[in-house]
């Protein structure tokens, strides 16, 4: 019975062995990342390539005639776990031609509190016409916080090359579905004709914002929830 060692005794070998080498192992990533070569961005003045799918700041797309994607239907906003994005919808002006977008409606008011923005992507998968999607800009620091408000004229993509600046009637013979299918390539010279006799530009040799008339000092995105 003597010589009969006690369950404890290697217990609290082991602990106490455990307990002395305790903080050397904490301290093996401290020295081993002390000893490691430092990777040194100048930023800003070189800057990172970012990853095809980068989740950066969001952009509200075009078909190719220059008519918006976004036909205000709020799935984004809907979507949206933090509150960051407030859409305001209306019609589209049928009886006189004047459409921004192929569909019954169109986004009049858009906005993304990038205060709130988790960038997650979620409205990205809620678009229904791939409207919305996310760029490979990330910076957007400012020193006004009302300036991470973005509006629709600040998220809207340029007018591109063969494109007409909004609205103006949809291609002739064509609907809504055809526009997702792919089978509009351009303006057409009945929306030149169309557009000239608006009053408006019909040549577009640079990218340029299209100036959005309905501008809408209604309740900022965000503000929805306390």
């Amino acid at each position: 019975m003597a010589d009969q060692k006690k369950p404890d005794d290697d217990g609290e070998k082991g602990g106490f062995l455990s307990d002395l080498f305790a903080p050397i192992a904490g301290f093996g990533v401290t020295f081993a990342t002390m000893f490691r070569k430092i990777e040194t961005q100048e930023y800003p003045e070189e800057k990172r390539p970012t990853q095809l799918r980068f989740h950066g700041r969001h952009q509200l797309n075009r078909h190719p005639d220059g008519l918006e994607k976004c036909v205000g239907c709020e799935l984004c906003a809907w979507a949206c776990p933090a509150d960051a994005i407030f859409v305001e919808g209306a019609n589209n002006n049928d009886a006189e031609g004047e459409r921004f977008s192929p569909g019954e409606r169109y986004g009049r008011v858009y906005q993304i509190n990038y205060l709130r923005c988790i960038f997650c992507g979620l409205c990205i998968e809620a678009c229904p016409t791939r409207a919305l999607t996310m760029t490979n800009e990330y910076e957007l620091a400012a020193n006004n916080r009302a300036d991470l408000i973005f509006t629709k004229e600040q998220l809207l993509a340029p007018v591109l090359s063969g494109m007409l600046p909004a609205p103006h009637p949809m291609v002739e013979g064509m609907e809504e579905r055809d526009y997702y299918q792919g089978k509009v390539q351009g303006a057409t010279d009945e929306q030149r004709e169309w557009v000239e006799q608006r009053g408006g530009d019909t040549v577009v040799d640079e990218p340029h914002e299209t100036p959005v008339e309905h501008r809408e000092a209604g309740r900022y995105a965000g503000e929805g929830r306390p």
